[in-house]
């Protein structure tokens, strides 16, 4: 019987008092090797998830599904377009450091804008360089008539309305048009990575910051400095273009996937050049010589180099 007894199933005290009793004994819990084994392994899982979630955009996939769970408000209302500029300064600078440094292989929509795309940088974006053109054009203009006797400076404010008419048409009816043709060519080819209008206007936006700096240092009167300057900008900011929307287009046809990505190059450098053509490289003006009397009752007339 005694035998049978010892199979019975009996209540244990806690530990306090077994250790109460027998000080020495010692305790084992069965729980904590499995949550320190479980610990360790989310610890050593971080890592790894979140690098594949950057590379992947798992993250920003998450962020779009919940996103679309939200009640949008009605497009007429402040509250509508107040989401557009819901973006804060960290976000915005690290944004620019990606259109000014461009890695390869990574795409500049999904590291960047997929989880929170705005209007606020490329707005502010396109209305510093216009004024940073036109600004410097009028001071090119300055110093490349400077020490000229006939020379009277008289800024030219015209300047400023063709520069955001220029600026502010690309930003806009370029992303328009790509983003047209993109959801044409997706109804055709389904494996077409597909952007939003937001998306490219941003893109596009945020490309256009590098020709800031760009354009203040065109004031330097030497067309070889600018012209070196406007082909590394072009390079930078046309390499962000590319690694954005070829992967948009690479599973459609080649000769149809060549022709947009050129076409996309083609109308970038169409700009940077158009800028710095109009803008600082215009023709300069000959100015009449100045008639002075003398005292015999002739006129002399010098002549201005």
């Amino acid at each position: 019987m005694a035998a049978v007894d010892d199979l019975k199933f009996r209540e244990f005290d806690d530990a306090a008092h077994l250790l109460a009793a027998n000080p020495d004994a010692t305790t084992i819990s069965i729980d904590e090797p499995a949550e320190a084994h479980k610990n360790q392994h989310s610890r050593r899982q971080e890592p790894g998830r979140e690098e594949d979630d950057e590379l992947l955009g798992n993250e920003s996939d998450k962020t779009e599904l919940l996103a679309g769970q939200k009640k949008s408000a009605p497009f007429w209302t402040f509250e509508y377009y107040q989401t557009f500029f819901d973006v804060d300064t960290y976000q915005v600078l690290d944004r620019i450091k990606g259109s000014v440094f461009p890695v390869p292989g990574r795409n500049f929509v999904r590291l960047y804008v997929r989880s929170n795309p705005d209007l606020y940088g490329p707005f502010w974006i396109c209305a510093t360089l216009v004024f940073a053109i036109a600004v410097s054009g009028n001071l090119s203009n300055f110093f490349i008539h400077l020490g000229r006797p006939t020379y009277h400076y008289v800024p030219e404010f015209r300047k400023v309305s063709i520069a955001a008419t220029t600026i502010y048409a690309y930003a806009w009816l370029v992303p328009l048009a790509l983003w047209g043709f993109l959801m044409w060519r997706n109804s055709k080819v389904m494996n077409i990575v597909s952007y939003s209008f937001l998306e490219i206007v941003c893109v596009y936006g945020y490309s256009l910051f590098v020709y800031i700096p760009t354009a203040i240092l065109w004031i330097i009167p030497h067309k070889v400095v600018r012209w070196v300057l406007m082909v590394f900008s072009l390079c930078l900011s046309g390499s962000v273009l590319v690694m954005t929307f070829w992967p948009a287009v690479r599973d459609d046809n080649r000769r149809i996937a060549l022709a947009t990505v050129g076409t996309i190059v083609l109308l970038h450098a169409l700009l940077a050049v158009g800028c710095l053509a109009y803008f600082f490289d215009a023709p300069e003006v000959d100015f009449p010589a100045p008639v002075l009397p003398t005292h015999n009752g002739t006129t002399l007339i010098t002549k201005v180099k």
